[in-house]
């Protein structure tokens, strides 16, 4: 879970390291949840994941102004995919899991690395070889 696979870049290195650094937090998050211990953990894993929302909106902010700058055809879709993922976090934010915070808190791991991942190898793979045309020149 949260590990950078070479497979994962887009050929275009500023995205790549926010990719990585998306990978980085994500791990931040998933390591606290899997600690086998009894402490609650709960209050740490909310800075991280306060950290992992911010850092998201500069990456979709940036890779959305580079789709903007040179014309990539598909950004509309790629911004509501962005929006999906802000929104999931956003609404486990709000809510009051004190009853079912540690399923909670699994349940939003695993679809977080499920979406970067399947985000990057899918959506993201698309504007790989537009982006690696238009910057070359």
């Amino acid at each position: 879970m949260f590990e950078w696979k070479d497979e994962y870049g887009v050929n275009v290195p500023e995205i790549d390291k926010q990719h990585r650094e998306l990978f980085r937090i994500g791990r931040k998050i998933a390591e606290l949840v899997m600690l086998e211990d009894d402490d609650d953990h709960f209050d740490e894993i909310m800075i991280i994941l306060a950290e992992l929302k911010d850092y998201t909106m500069y990456h979709f902010r940036f890779e959305e102004n580079l789709m903007e700058k040179y014309g990539y055809p598909d950004v509309d879709r790629h911004k509501i995919e962005h929006l999906f993922l802000t929104r999931k976090i956003e609404k486990f934010e709000s809510q009051d899991i004190d009853e079912r915070q540690s399923e909670a808190i699994n349940e939003l791991v695993r679809f977080i690395s499920d979406w970067i991942s399947g985000h990057i190898l899918k959506t993201d793979m698309k504007y790989r070889e537009f982006f690696n045309r238009v910057m070359k020149d």
